[in-house]
Formats: structure tokens, C-alpha cells, sequence
């Protein structure tokens, strides 16, 4: 599909902070933008495994047990979304890397 690079490079934007869009190299060259997106990415899940394992610990004992729960939740939920996001991610740099993927039956 014609234009899909531009697609792409939109996409990866959004899922980076604001200021890497006032890098002219990361418009220029998508393959790179891609590749700091996976690692701004692959940071958030880090950061929502981390915050999951940590979470009774460091504030169970300041919060009721069905808000902490809650909390989970979120760490959970979130550190799926951005599990999920990651892998989209490299499969869109490999793609911009010149990779092709042929479906198997």
C-alpha cells in the first residue's frame, strides 16, 4: 500500500513524547523514529511491571486492600496495552527496515 511509511510515521509519533516531533532527523528517517518508539515503549512497560511487583509493598500498607487491587488493575491493564504496542511497534520496524512478512496458512 502507497503511503503506508507516512501512516506509520504519524502513528509512531503519537506514542512518543511531544518534543520528538522537533527532530527533523527522526522525520527524515522513520526506521529511527521506530526504533526510539520501541524504546519509549518498552520503558513505559518496564515501568508498569516494575510498579505491579512493587505496588503492595511500597504503598499497600497507606491504602485500603480494594484500592490497591485497583491499582493493580491498572498496572496490569496498562502494562498489557503497552506489551502489545511494543510488539505492533517492532513489527512496523522491521516493515520500515525493509522486512516483508509473507502469511503462512
Amino acid at each position: 500500500m502507497p503511503g503506508w511509511e507516512d501512516t506509520a510515521a504519524a502513528w509512531l509519533f503519537d506514542l512518543c513524547p511531544p518534543g520528538y516531533r522537533g527532530h527533523d532527523v527522526l522525520r527524515k528517517h522513520p526506521l529511527f523514529l521506530a526504533r526510539m518508539a520501541r524504546q519509549h515503549v518498552s520503558a513505559a512497560l518496564a515501568a508498569a511491571r516494575h510498579g505491579y511487583g512493587t505496588a503492595r509493598a511500597e504503598i499497600g500498607p497507606t491504602l485500603p486492600a480494594a484500592e490497591v487491587d485497583a491499582m493493580l488493575r491498572v498496572y496490569e491493564y496498562e502494562g498489557t496495552r503497552a506489551a502489545a504496542t511494543e510488539h505492533a511497534v517492532r513489527l512496523v520496524e522491521e516493515a520500515l527496515g525493509g522486512e516483508r512478512w509473507e502469511p503462512r496458512l
